[in-house]
């Protein structure tokens, strides 16, 4: 059990009518129940910072992609994330759009737990020096990859300062445990459990390779470098396409402190859901 919600936010998909539908469902409810409450769209990362510093819980409402967007957010500002999911396959949203009132109901009675899940920092390198401006902030993944050719990309990959691979692919994908679900597993990487802190490495369509995927401690330092790509782009949780040159270095490091994720009471197991999840995705 936690502390009582006094205070709820709800960052919205903006460009989903049932998102929107869901949001106005949530304001509807809170105004009717008396909940001292604010709106903003997911994306609007200022206007949700101005809100959380006095915010108990924020809930979002959309699918997976909404859920990454929100959660750059509160890596900085540190308030838990529910996720209400109106997507298709949303392994990061636990409840249903239908569980709504009944949710919301749960975290005014305080009837939930926190649940720690670790995030990622990046930085791209050019000449020793770190482009781009702000860290790159991931709770699912930092992938290097290849452009819209199809035409591989070299990337020399090492853990700390140890080289471990030379890799010839589409690119490579850096993941957290949540992410693990994702890119990373369809690129042949492990699952791991949601609140380990480990990060996985995965070559994507790696190229005469005897390494598929490692996984290495929260301490390690992940560095990869282009050595050879006609095109390459760094992506952040697949929403940022940032262009990269031969030379350049991708770091990428687990983040200390968690985003801490909302599971209400009576919430399905993380492996329930996996398998659930999975028989949904098309064969």
């Amino acid at each position: 059990m936690s502390a009582a919600v006094k205070r709820v936010g709800f960052a919205f998909n903006p460009t989903s009518n049932p998102a929107v539908e869901l949001k106005d469902r949530a304001v509807g409810w809170a105004s009717l129940h008396e909940v001292d409450h604010w709106e903003a769209p997911a994306a609007e990362r200022e206007d949700l910072h101005r809100e959380l510093s006095d915010t108990d819980v924020l809930v979002v409402l959309g699918g997976d992609g909404t859920f990454l967007r929100a959660a750059r957010a509160v890596v900085r500002d540190d308030v838990p994330l529910l996720g209400i999911n109106v997507g298709k396959v949303g392994f990061l949203s636990k409840v249903e759009a239908v569980d709504l009132e009944k949710v919301l109901e749960l975290l005014l009675a305080g009837r939930f737990t926190l649940e720690p899940r670790m995030a990622l920092e990046g930085h791209i390198l050019r000449n020793g020096a770190p482009i781009g401006g702000d860290q790159l902030v991931a709770l699912n993944d930092i992938v290097v990859a290849r452009g819209a050719l199809a035409r591989v990309v070299r990337l020399d990959t090492s853990i700390d300062d140890t080289h471990l691979a030379s890799f010839v692919a589409d690119g490579l994908v850096v993941a957290s445990p949540t992410g693990s679900t994702g890119y990373s597993f369809s690129a042949g990487g492990p699952i791991l459990g949601p609140t380990a802190r480990n990060v996985v490495v995965t070559p994507i369509a790696g190229y005469l390779t005897t390494i598929r995927s490692v996984v290495v401690g929260p301490e390690a330092v992940v560095r990869t470098r282009i050595v050879d790509a006609h095109e390459a782009l760094v992506s952040v949780d697949g929403r940022e396409d940032i262009p990269v040159q031969v030379g350049d270095v991708v770091e990428v490091r687990a983040i200390e402190r968690p985003v801490r994720l909302v599971e209400p009471e009576g919430s399905m197991p993380f492996w329930d859901l996996v398998r659930r999840k999975v028989e949904l995705l098309p064969s």
